[in-house]
Order: structure tokens, then C-alpha cells, then sequence
């Protein structure tokens, strides 16, 4: 607060505080507050709303249950109610989709901080924004094609010989992962490309210099170094693969359904938006924890995420 008075002067510090209070308070918390507080309320016609039938409830949150279908659990079949089974899968590939953008932006991040030179950095990062100059609907739509069962993936694959016949891309969740990489990758890198920038190269030489092979350095100095970096862009994916609307949609695997296309359909098709707001909050609710354990589990605090 002091340093921006001290750099801004009274007029500017206050109107960012203004903004900043705006944004939180009437854009994020009071619509959410709203929500919440239909979340517990039931759906009813108009005429009913506050009347004797409009009481608080669970009743909204009990529909996830219901409507039971198998479920294989490490190779064991479960009989379990379809939203949750949904509602599962939706965050088990999301931290799919977390892990894999690890694993391509951790050697990318690092070869733009330590290895490439400073002429050729403003291009390589040029070369990286140059995909999100493009709507998201649009890659998304890209990818579908791409996707296709007469698409360019298997034409390319057959000429090259690796297949005899189509391979029919878009089945499962398979290129919801792909696509939902392919959006959310760049979310990883930068994070990890701050926080290894910030890294005294004198310790990785120094490292060297006493033997350490390579992999010894990455795991030993640089990431640890770099946990800040992982973790935010861990959130930042995580959070964004679960709450995604869009990819999943244009995608559009019947057999890859996403959480987020069963809130759309009770609120949009369904009109309920009671049980619509309910469902939620409950993604809200595992993906916050999830990512609080996760936290807990790198030792890492949001003050670290955050810078």
C-alpha cells in the first residue's frame, strides 16, 4: 500500500484499490454468494418461489447420485451413479492434462531460460504467442478436423505407412486431452520460465563442476527451484482443464462427456439452474481441495504461487 502511494500518488493508488475492490467484490464474490445461496433452494415455478414449498436443502447436491452405471476401478467393475462417474473422470484427466504439460514445458521452459541465446529468445517467444493471436474456438475446431476419421492425422499416417486403415481419433477422452494440452500448455510454461529465469546459473555450473549429471541437476537444483513455477502453473492448468466448457463441447466425444457439459445441460436444457449452481460448487469445492493438497504435498504456499 505504501509503495504504490509512494509511486503513484493518492489519486492512482486509490482508484487501482477501487477497481481492485470492484472486481472481487460485485464481478466474483456477490455472483458466487448468489449461487451458492441457489444452490440449496429448489426449482420452482415462479408463483411457488418463496412460498411454503421454497425451503433450504441438500435436495439439489442428493442428484448427483442416482441413475447407477459400471465403472471399472483399476480393472475392478463398481456399479456408480453416472454424474459422479463423470464428475471422476473429468478430474482424473484434468490432472492427466496437468502432467503432460509438465512433461513438454519443463525442458522448453528451461532451454528459453538457460540455454538460448538473448537474440533468438524474442522470436522463439514470438513463435509461442502466435497461436493465441487465434480464438480458442477456433484451435479447438482446428484440432477437431485434425481429429477426424478422414482427417489429416490419418491421411498423414497412412501415406507414412504406420497404419492400414482410419483410426477413429475422436472417441473417448482421449482428444479432449490432447486439445486441452494444446490450449493450456503455454499456462504451464511461462510460470516455469519465471521461476528457473530467477535461477543463478553459477549453481548449475557449480553442480557440474562437481560430477553431477544432468539429471541429478534438474532434480537436485533446478527443480527445487523452480516449485513455485510448477505449482502455479499446476493450479493454473488443473483448474482451467476442469472448468472447461468449450473444448469439450467442440470435441465432442459422445463416449468423453466433461463435468462442465453436465452443468450446461441441467442449467441450459434442464432450466434448473438450482441444481445446475450445485453442481457447481461442488467442481468448485474437490478442484479448490485437490488443489490445497497438492499444495500441502510440494510444500509449497499460495504466497509462492502468487509471485
Amino acid at each position: 500500500m505504501h509503495d504504490l502511494y509512494r509511486r503513484y500518488g493518492k489519486g492512482l493508488t486509490y482508484t487501482f484499490i477501487g477497481l481492485t475492490f470492484f472486481w472481487l467484490i460485485v464481478l466474483v464474490v456477490l455472483p458466487d454468494f448468489k449461487l451458492l445461496e441457489a444452490s440449496f433452494r429448489p426449482y420452482l415455478p415462479v408463483a411457488d418461489i418463496g412460498g411454503p414449498k421454497d425451503v433450504y436443502s441438500l435436495g439439489n447436491y442428493a442428484q448427483i447420485f442416482g441413475n447407477e452405471v459400471p465403472f471399472s476401478i483399476f480393472g475392478i467393475e463398481v456399479m456408480i451413479a453416472a454424474r459422479i462417474k463423470v464428475f471422476i473422470l473429468t478430474i482424473f484427466y484434468s490432472g492427466v492434462v496437468t502432467l503432460i504439460t509438465f512433461l513438454l514445458a519443463y525442458p522448453l521452459s528451461f532451454y528459453l531460460a538457460k540455454v538460448a541465446s538473448g537474440k533468438t529468445l524474442p522470436t522463439l517467444f514470438l513463435l509461442l504467442f502466435v497461436p493465441l493471436w487465434v480464438s480458442e474456438v477456433l484451435r479447438s475446431f482446428a484440432w477437431y478436423i485434425i481429429l477426424t476419421l478422414k482427417g489429416p492425422l490419418n491421411a498423414l499416417l497412412m501415406t507414412l505407412g504406420l497404419i492400414s486403415k482410419e483410426i477413429r481419433w475422436i472417441d473417448g477422452y482421449s482428444p479432449v486431452v490432447i486439445t486441452l494440452v494444446y490450449a493450456y500448455v503455454l499456462f504451464m510454461l511461462f510460470p516455469l520460465y519465471n521461476a528457473m529465469q530467477s535461477l543463478d546459473s553459477n549453481q548449475i555450473e557449480a553442480a557440474e563442476d562437481l560430477g553431477s549429471p544432468w539429471w541429478r541437476t534438474h532434480l537436485r537444483v533446478i527443480l527445487p527451484h523452480a516449485k513455485p513455477g510448477i505449482a502455479s502453473g499446476a493450479v493454473m492448468v488443473f483448474m482451467l482443464s476442469a472448468g472447461s466448457l468449450l473444448v469439450p463441447a467442440i470435441i465432442n466425444s459422445t463416449t468423453g462427456n466433461w463435468f462442465t457439459q453436465t452443468i450446461q445441460g441441467i442449467m441450459l436444457e434442464g432450466q434448473d439452474w438450482n441444481a445446475g449452481a450445485a453442481f457447481a460448487f461442488m467442481l468448485l469445492l474437490f478442484c479448490t481441495l485437490a488443489v490445497s493438497v497438492a499444495m500441502r504435498v510440494f510444500r509449497v504456499k499460495l504466497s509462492d504461487i502468487a509471485k
